[in-house]
């Protein structure tokens, strides 16, 4: 399992609406091993696999696949239908045709509409009824369930020209940049919708119905952590540092192995939202948060884990990080 963490934003945006539904969303968080407390931290983070945990619990809890953040409840078993009814497609333009067909059969607030034009493809929120509600959360859940579920299609991190969204940010601008894969992100813009190239529609599906089994025991966190063969420039500088994290490499030494010359891994992590010396510390972070939920192991050995040789260091950058000491994350879990 890749060691990844997601802003605390994400969870909030989860649990938003289950009071609304009677629930208790310290019980939520409490059954997952997450900190009430954290939910309070502007710059908090929590495991990936706790979240996706999360999404799920939450969702199953509420009966409701749109987490209340549509007109009516969307079903439990919708996605696992949807999936069933795409599978069988030949190509990914005709999945993402089918994909956005079904949920066009719900009446949540908005539907997905392929849409072709020119050299340029889009999927892009549609809404229902003349009085729009816009719900920035469900704008990132749906954008980001197209992406993730098309690279799934086709095993490989597809290329987005960019991502709109029609609200302001309401997480640093990094996190989303982080979600949607290191594609670049524009807010306030007219409409949510992904951009891409029209040329991807040919690309052959190669999921079959059983891979198809094996995903949908757990999508959410398949979709959150799958890595493929073509990854981006900052995926693939952070996978050789996440493997070298006791002897933390340099950017010299990872551009030799990934046979370019550093001047160039620069301008292509620019070129991706990112610096080498932020991916280096995402992955230290995204290490730490990983193993402070493991028992038996001490702020000692996850900092060096982690890739400091002084515990000091480790817990003033995990404060920087969180907000919050090791010994605080870990008494809330």
């Amino acid at each position: 399992m890749r060691d990844l963490s997601i802003s605390v934003y994400f969870a909030r945006a989860v649990l938003k609406n289950a009071v609304d539904r009677g629930l208790d969303p310290i019980s939520l968080l409490r059954k997952h091993r997450i900190s009430p407390r954290l939910m309070l931290e502007s710059n908090a983070r929590i495991s990936i696999e706790r979240f996706a945990d999360l999404q799920v619990s939450t969702m199953q809890a509420m009966g409701d696949e749109s987490l209340g953040y549509g007109c009516r409840p969307l079903p439990i078993g919708c996605w696992a239908m949807m999936c069933h009814a795409v599978i069988g497609s030949e190509t990914l333009g005709q999945a993402l045709s089918r994909y956005c067909r079904f949920y066009q059969l719900f009446e949540v607030g908005v539907d997905p509409v392929l849409e072709e034009d020119g050299d340029l493809a889009r999927v892009f929120l549609q809404y229902q009824g003349k009085n729009p509600d816009a719900k920035p959360y469900l704008h990132e859940l749906l954008l980001f369930n197209t992406h993730r579920f098309a690279s799934w299609l086709v095993q490989e991190h597809l290329p987005v020209q960019v991502v709109e969204l029609e609200s302001a940010a309401q997480a640093p601008a990094l996190d989303y940049r982080h979600m949607f894969l290191g594609n670049p992100i524009r807010f306030d813009q007219p409409r949510s919708q992904l951009l891409l190239s029209r040329g991807l529609l040919e690309k052959r599906v190669v999921q079959n119905e059983a891979s198809l089994r094996h995903f949908l025991r757990h999508p959410a966190l398949i979709m959150l952590t799958q890595d493929y063969k073509v990854n981006s420039w900052s995926s693939q500088v952070r996978n050789l540092v996440r493997r070298q994290l006791r002897e933390v490499p340099e950017l010299n030494d990872v551009a030799a192995t990934l046979g370019v010359h550093p001047q160039t891994l620069r301008r292509r992590l620019a070129s991706e939202g990112t610096t080498f010396k932020d991916i280096k510390n995402q992955v230290r972070r995204d290490t730490a948060l990983h193993f402070l939920g493991k028992q038996g192991l001490s702020i000692e050995e996850i900092s060096h884990r982690a890739g400091f040789s002084e515990s000091s260091a480790f817990i003033r950058a995990f404060k920087g990080w969180t907000g919050v000491t090791p010994y605080t994350y870990r008494k809330g879990l």
